[in-house]
């Protein structure tokens, strides 16, 4: 077994339960829609040399053609906020949550890193936005590079805080990894769940990316569930097959789906699920966006169909 695996597996194994009945546990009581990332629209648009983003109305009348009703877009500025939840609004897509970028591990960037997410939820709140979801920004995207415990220490901090700022607009924050969070034990994911409050950040776990961060270990994810899904408010799903991203979403595949499901529901969890089955280099090109979507939507309606 890899080392870095092992640590990982082994640093689980050695951590408390934590008992999160505050934030997370009243999202995990509210009735959410089955939701869509635009990153997947990103990835099937791009194939075809595309833009979602060029003609919002085109993409809108595209998306409904789903039977998906809800979406989770990337927001950055406020103006550009206001641009695509109008959008959405118009075409009856609803906005449950919403992605955000922070940079957090440095004192002089994190303050108007901070005000800046802040002010975003001002704006988000107007159209029923309830979640925002963020993944720090590691040293460097697709990097190796580790953040030092200085960093870690600074970062924790400022999630705490922006947490706390943003449940006092009413929207809960939801922490998120890619594989960058995996590197060296997982200590900064660890870090990061062990060192802010549960009233203040919650967990979106992203399956997939804590596969493949802890080199493709299904057992990673369902550890990781078992150790902080009392925290877990959202859901970034999405399958592969032989480490692949697969181009529809399946209970079957490197990941069981189904067990994972029936955990959730022994665990009494339930998250807002929102689908981010995208496509890489190597996934199968047979379909677009709107046919892979509708595929899609009636997978995960089979498969978490205890918890919607």
């Amino acid at each position: 077994m890899p080392s870095s695996r092992r640590n990982f597996l082994q640093t689980l194994a050695a951590l408390p339960l934590i008992n999160a009945t505050t934030v997370a546990a009243q999202a995990q009581k509210t009735t959410w829609p089955i939701s869509c990332n635009t990153y997947n629209w990103s990835t099937f648009y791009g194939r075809q040399g595309k833009n979602w983003e060029n003609d919002l109305d085109a993409f809108c009348t595209e998306f409904r053609q789903t039977g998906i009703t809800a979406i989770e877009p990337s927001l950055t500025t406020v103006e550009g906020t206001q641009k695509l939840m109008n959008a959405f609004k118009k075409h009856g897509i609803a906005v449950p949550s919403a992605y955000v970028n922070t940079l957090l591990h440095e004192p002089d960037k994190a303050t108007e890193s901070i005000q800046s997410v802040l002010q975003l939820a001002d704006e988000a709140i107007k159209y029923g936005t309830k979640i925002f979801v963020t993944n720090p920004t590691p040293l460097r995207w697709g990097g190796k590079e580790v953040k030092n415990d200085k960093q870690l220490i600074e970062q924790a901090k400022n999630l705490e805080k922006l947490g706390a700022g943003l449940r006092q607009k009413g929207i809960t924050l939801a922490y998120h990894t890619h594989d960058m969070e995996m590197l060296a034990g997982a200590r900064e994911f660890h870090h990061v769940m062990q060192n802010t409050s549960p009233k203040n950040v919650a967990f979106c776990m992203d399956t997939h990316w804590m596969y493949r961060g802890s080199e493709n270990s299904e057992v990673a994810v369902f550890d990781t569930l078992k150790m902080y899904g009392s925290r877990i408010v959202e859901l970034h799903i999405r399958q592969s097959k032989g480490g692949i991203w697969t181009e529809t979403f399946s209970g079957e595949g490197d990941i069981d789906y189904r067990r994972y499901a029936q955990q959730l529901l022994a665990m009494k969890i339930r998250p807002l699920i929102v689908i981010e089955q995208s496509v890489e280099a190597k996934t199968p090109n047979t379909m677009n966006g709107v046919e892979a979507h509708k595929v899609n939507l009636a997978a995960v309606k089979d498969v978490f169909k205890g918890l919607i």
